[in-house]
């Protein structure tokens, strides 16, 4: 038999055969690794250099597309013309280019085009989805939209007076009424005061010109996230999004708000309304979602109050203390501030003990650990529930946009599960030490409570009239 006396070739063979072996092993791997992405989110960069996030997804004929002006939003209306970017949200589709306000809405329903506008305390955002086929049509519509909108009289008229009715409705509304106080004492002295809807004097003033002013100053590039999903061509895409705000301002002259901490710690307000319950509403500041302490306040959270009927304050002052239908705790992760919440409602002659529940319970978490199984559970929860908000193209792409305008990283949901795993009964502890502070908590209610000392009457609601 013949034998190959140069082992030479049998040594460059095999190590051959480990670099081949090595680059199967590291290609599937890497397969791997992008299949693990919660949501392969890609950043593309439009020719007039406009940056895109992007879920791609070919499987329906559907396209979404949001965006966000930051430090845009009501918060930035001036003190005389509060409810400004509100109406400026309402207007801004109707009526642009050569088109009125019908005919403009008529061209979005003859092609199945959704496209709003919106305004809240920190952004002024848009979203658009329509179908593939559509796509060109819809961008040709919201570039008219935010590029050459009209601010008819009419139109303008017919918004104003549908927000001061709006105002005039609420202001039997409980809920609305602790909104209006909350904000007003907690942010004293901030731009987050503002009453974001405006006022029923302040609105009147509104005029067109007013609108084009706000438009120019805080709708510039340099304020701009973008993120778009579904049958998305991104070299197509790219083109649109040129086109759509390529001509905006590059920069905004107007500065940032300052960050606020929260104002009135400790006290307590009351605006007596002649209702059964009283409505209770209590603030107090946490921190940002760059703090390494995020991933456990937010189990800390859901524990505490966001869990709904698996909560520690639902399950003591409604399971068993039937003292009210339901209590919950949110986080509010405002660009400028970040706070946590607790609402609730309950008898007026229980108002007293409904307090002294949310602070023992507050107390609770201070001062011994969570169990491991409420623990597991709380987290099993917050990472099963991740997937509850991706049921639609328009639901990824908002998620997108989220990340985009906090700033943070386009792998963060990768590794969410991990992190949220990863946090321990003594992290929730340490969480509660920082925050669950009864001096740091500004407490408000609107009804007739009971037997409550140390709290200081409101006459009249703020920034309505």
């Amino acid at each position: 038999m013949f034998q190959d006396k140069n082992p030479i070739k049998y040594i460059i063979l095999g190590l051959l055969f480990l670099i081949v072996l090595f680059g199967i092993v590291l290609f599937f791997g890497m397969q791997a690794k992008a299949a693990q992405k919660f949501i392969a989110i890609e950043e593309i960069t439009s020719p007039l250099g406009i940056k895109i996030w992007t879920i791609k997804d070919n499987s329906l004929p559907i396209i979404a597309v949001q965006f966000a002006f930051m430090d845009a939003g009501t918060a930035n209306d001036p003190k005389t013309l509060q409810g400004l970017s509100r109406m400026l949200s309402n207007t801004l589709d109707e009526g642009a280019g050569e088109l009125d306000s019908q005919n403009f809405q008529k061209f979005l329903s003859d092609h199945s085009i959704s496209l709003g506008f919106s305004a809240d305390r920190d952004t002024f955002g848009g979203e658009l989805q329509m179908l593939s086929r559509h796509q060109d049509k819809a961008y040709e519509l919201l570039s008219l939209a935010l590029n050459k909108p009209t601010f008819a009289d009419d139109a303008v008229t017919r918004m104003r007076d549908g927000n001061i009715a709006r105002i005039k409705s609420s202001l039997s509304e409980p809920e609305w009424m602790i909104s209006r106080i909350i904000n007003d004492r907690a942010f004293e002295g901030h731009d987050y005061a503002k009453n974001s809807g405006g006022t029923l004097s302040q609105l009147q003033n509104i005029k067109p010109d007013d609108l084009r002013a706000f438009k120019k100053d805080f709708l510039t590039k340099d304020r701009l996230v973008i993120a778009a999903g579904g049958d998305i061509d991104p070299i197509k895409l790219g083109a649109a999004v040129d086109k759509i705000f390529g001509s905006l301002p590059d920069t905004s002259s107007k500065e940032p708000l300052k960050n606020i901490v929260i104002s009135n710690a400790g006290e307590s307000y009351l605006y007596e309304q002649d209702i059964p319950q009283t409505f209770i509403e209590i603030m107090m500041p946490t921190f940002d979602n760059i703090d390494p302490d995020h991933y456990a306040l937010q189990v800390l959270n859901y524990i505490l109050g966001g869990a709904g009927f698996g909560s520690r304050l639902m399950d003591t002052a409604r399971e068993k203390g039937g003292l009210t239908y339901g209590i919950y705790s949110g986080l509010h992760d405002f660009r400028h501030g970040d706070f946590l919440s607790i609402s609730t409602s309950t008898k007026n002659e229980s108002a007293k003990e409904m307090l002294d529940i949310i602070k023992s319970e507050m107390q609770k978490l201070v001062d011994a650990p969570v169990s491991p199984q409420e623990l597991q559970e709380a987290k099993s929860y917050i990472i099963g529930s991740m997937p509850l908000a991706l049921t639609s193209t328009d639901k990824i792409v908002g998620v997108a946009l989220s990340l985009r305008a906090e700033n943070l990283p386009i792998d963060y949901l990768d590794h969410y599960k991990e992190r949220i795993d990863a946090v321990r009964a003594e992290d929730i502890e340490r969480v509660a030490k920082r925050i669950l502070k009864p001096e740091n908590m500004v407490t408000v209610m609107v009804g007739k409570p009971v037997n409550i000392e140390n709290i200081e009457i409101v006459k009249e609601l703020p920034n309505v009239q």
